[in-house]
């Protein structure tokens, strides 16, 4: 299992766009826009490179109404600020930080996020995807870390195209389950084996509702099946506390 690339904060590697240099097919690519809930710079909470400091592109819009959502201000797409890819960039290239995630909402519903995430990585950054798992990720550049968060039955989303890319993961990816309590586990265990997810992917993590499920009760579960996951805490929530935002 490759461990995650050191974080670098080395400006030069994390380029800004151009100004008055592009070709035209590039300026068209960066004038693109997206509609953009919140970027900031935070530490990273969760999946192998918790504890770094990371930037997050919280995208805006989301088709999903998960039970614990923790971003219910992501839900509607014209609840964002429209910004091209080009200010989105420059935003983040102010943080000078290399590591980015790109999360939501849900991002893989605006297609202009692709190029986005092409952009990103073309500059050097390392870059992280959450999404939902309904959404196809096949078109994710290969570069691009897939954070998958497969819907357990508490979330109250596990129906339709939860387990559309369980099928093709690729050694990169990372697969989340939150669990809401006994029955999510027993789901979340059933598809790490019907799967075989441990054998095909960088990590895999299981995390406890945050305020629903105590996190002692879940490692109990994992330990007593001898259950070769790892079980992740959202780091964020107990540096700040689980309703402040820009975290």
């Amino acid at each position: 299992m490759a461990a995650p690339s050191p974080l670098v904060t080395d400006t030069s590697l994390a380029t800004p766009p151009r100004t008055g240099t592009e070709s035209g097919a590039e300026d068209g690519v960066l004038s693109r826009t997206l509609q953009v809930c919140e970027i900031f710079r935070s530490i990273q909470g969760e999946g192998l490179d918790a504890g770094l400091p990371c930037v997050f592109v919280r995208l805006a819009g989301c088709n999903l109404r998960c039970t614990y959502c923790d971003t219910p201000y992501a839900w509607e797409r014209d609840d964002g600020r429209e910004m091209p890819v080009r200010d989105i960039i420059a935003e983040v290239a102010s943080y000078a930080t290399n590591l980015v995630e790109v999360t939501g909402g849900e991002p893989l519903l605006q297609p202009t996020v692709y190029p986005l995430m092409r952009a990103l990585v073309d500059r050097g950054y390392r870059v992280l995807l959450e999404t939902s798992g309904h959404e196809n990720a096949g078109n994710v550049p290969d570069e691009v870390v897939r954070i998958i968060d497969v819907k357990t039955p508490g979330s109250g989303m596990s129906h339709g195209s939860y387990a559309v890319n369980l099928k093709s993961l690729r050694p990169t990816d990372q697969i989340k389950f939150v669990i809401t309590g006994r029955a999510d586990y027993d789901w979340a265990k059933q598809h790490v084996l019907e799967y075989d997810l441990l054998g095909r992917v960088a990590a895999v993590f299981f995390g406890s509702a945050h305020g629903i499920l105590s996190p002692r009760e879940l490692a109990g579960w994992i330990l007593a099946d001898r259950l070769a996951v790892r079980m992740h805490l959202q780091v964020h929530k107990y540096i700040w506390g689980p309703d402040t935002r820009g975290v």
